[in-house]
């Protein structure tokens, strides 16, 4: 039994499934949460062989079935490896709960192995098909493992379509809107492809370009249970982010590198930027504003539960994290406090994990083709090593310093018009001298603990409510201030000044 190979273009998961059935493994490991799925794939695999062969489905609870047919005595793991072992039918068979049964229990897979010299060449093909990897080690050179890619955007496309037609009985003629919807689903199964869609078009009577913002908001629901990634949803704009003239000109010329065009004029899209600098000082907010500036999704890659183990090892968790985001693509990834999450501390280095981590992403940094861009922030950049922060990985390295009298007045601004200030009841001079040597962040909270006083004597926000506070905060700049000027020193010379 042979794939008939057409000329019609299959998605990239099928291809793969298409060439390792091509390649006569009897046994194979299909990684993927969409059984549906893989079950229509193998389904059209049966179909196109020549002579056309049957595809069956084994189950825990209903044993092996071929239609609506159910093979006798096939509900336990043994029986169906015996029955497909014994009977001469060519074809596939597609066990989808076989993995549980299969952990801790040797005998098994020893009948698993037997299987596989058993079916060799003999037209049936044991197709596993599993959301996590659990393959016992003496399997591991018969089994062949095929990675099912969530759906491409050549896949999202059509679903998307076919939504639209059936709530708006028409077609979206905007591109831009429709590129903009098909980004917003990438990362998504099908199954959860359909219920963002109907959920989101549900009572709708035309497009328009909220819609991209109710996808998002879905997709922040589906993707928290994952626990690895965290979507952000967009909140802040440029402005809402004082002074670093320097770093908003170099993302502001990057706006539009992430769009077919761009990559039809053969510009690669940046694949990332190091943020690094003193605490409080927005490198944070700066993450957030590059996601609404370039019109990309957020997501926040949680390191601590990557060592947690609720996930399995650091090492897989981390690599089916890095798995997910690439399939979400375009987006933003940010890393925070890279140096204690990836590279790990020096004075506390976490073991071999963190070192493998370490080399996965230096290697996914430097190889990845996908359009997601890496930003990343540090506080302790002496930790991190040469190797890093070279070119290749990094675009560009940005140091964060404490903001300047001039940046300190913007800051004060922002935090101002947030309250409904009236600016011109404040010196903002005065304020911007006085509060030399402060970080953004001490900025703000002088703002906050000044209208909470405003508040509760029931009166407006005034300047004398800030003066009143501004002897009360003693800055990060005195308290550390060594190792502000360690930081200093170390990024003169290795990082462009954001300012």
């Amino acid at each position: 039994m042979t794939p008939v190979q057409t000329s019609a273009s299959r998605p990239r998961a099928a291809d793969r499934l298409r060439k390792a059935v091509t390649a006569q493994y009897p046994l194979l490991y299909l990684l993927t949460w969409e059984e549906d799925r893989v079950e229509r794939m193998v389904a059209s695999l049966a179909q196109s062989a020549q002579p056309v062969v049957p595809a069956f489905v084994w189950t825990t609870t209903r044993g092996l079935v071929n239609g609506t047919e159910a093979v006798p005595d096939t509900l336990d793991a043994h029986a169906v490896l015996d029955y497909v072992i014994a009977t001469p039918q060519q074809g596939f068979y597609l066990l989808k709960d076989f993995h549980r049964e299969l952990a801790d229990n040797p005998r098994l897979a020893r009948r698993l192995r037997d299987a596989y010299y058993a079916l060799k060449d003999r037209g049936k093909f044991l197709c596993i098909v599993a959301p996590v990897i659990e393959i016992p080690e003496e399997l591991k050179k018969e089994i062949y493992l095929v990675e099912i890619s969530l759906p491409a955007e050549d896949e999202i496309a059509p679903v998307m379509d076919y939504y639209t037609q059936r709530h708006f009985n028409g077609t979206i003629t905007d591109q831009n809107l429709r590129q903009s919807l098909v980004n917003g689903l990438k990362g998504l199964t099908y199954g959860e492809m359909q219920h963002v869609l109907n959920g989101t078009f549900a009572g709708r009577r035309e497009f328009s370009p909220d819609l991209i913002t109710q996808i998002l908001l879905e997709k922040e629901q589906i993707t928290r249970k994952d626990g690895l990634i965290e979507f952000i949803f967009p909140r802040y704009r440029p402005a809402d982010l004082g002074g670093y003239h320097q770093l908003k000109s170099w993302l502001s010329k990057r706006v539009q590198l992430f769009t077919k065009e761009a990559a039809q004029a053969g510009i690669t899209p940046p694949k990332g930027v190091l943020l690094m600098g003193i605490s409080g000082c927005g490198k944070s907010l700066a993450v957030k504003v590059i996601s609404s500036l370039w019109n990309l999704p957020l997501f926040r890659l949680d390191m601590s539960n990557v060592y947690s183990g609720a996930n399995g090892t650091p090492e897989n968790a981390f690599r089916r994290a890095l798995t997910a985001v690439d399939a979400l693509a375009p987006c933003v990834l940010w890393i925070d406090e890279i140096e204690s999450g990836i590279v790990g501390v020096k004075e506390n280095v976490q073991g071999g994990g963190n070192t493998r981590i370490f080399s996965t992403f230096l290697t996914w940094m430097q190889e990845k083709d996908s359009a997601v861009f890496v930003a990343a922030t540090a506080n302790r950049i002496d930790l991190l090593p040469a190797e890093f922060i070279r070119k290749g990985r990094f675009d560009q390295v940005f140091f964060l310093d404490l903001p300047s009298e001039e940046e300190r007045k913007q800051i004060f601004t922002i935090h101002l018009q947030k309250k409904g200030a009236d600016m011109l009841a404040f010196d903002l001079l005065m304020l911007s001298k006085a509060s030399d040597g402060w970080n953004g962040a001490e900025v703000e909270q002088l703002v906050e603990a000044a209208a909470i006083e405003a508040f509760n004597e029931k009166s407006r926000l005034t300047m004398d409510h800030m003066m009143r506070n501004l002897g009360k905060f003693v800055p990060l700049s005195k308290t550390m201030t060594e190792q502000i000027k360690q930081i200093r020193s170390w990024a003169y010379g290795r990082a462009i000044n954001a300012s």
